[in-house]
């Protein structure tokens, strides 16, 4: 499954499937600039200790 990272604060959100922008199903990632953000493996970054992931995308993760 692909995620959208915001580089800016190391979160990791749901790509919204079937889109090819960084959509994502929180809609946190709307006002964030194209260049701070990139799509990633969920599974991935799960093994990160860097990167969080969103309270609202993901219900076993706290926070944004």
């Amino acid at each position: 499954m692909d995620g959208v990272l915001n580089e800016t604060t190391n979160t990791v959100h749901k790509h919204k499937t079937g889109r090819s922008d960084f959509r994502t199903h929180c809609g946190a990632t709307s006002h964030v600039t194209h260049d701070r953000l990139r799509l990633v493996s969920i599974d991935r970054t799960t093994t990160d200790r860097n990167v969080s992931r969103c309270g609202r995308c993901f219900s076993d993760a706290g926070g944004y």
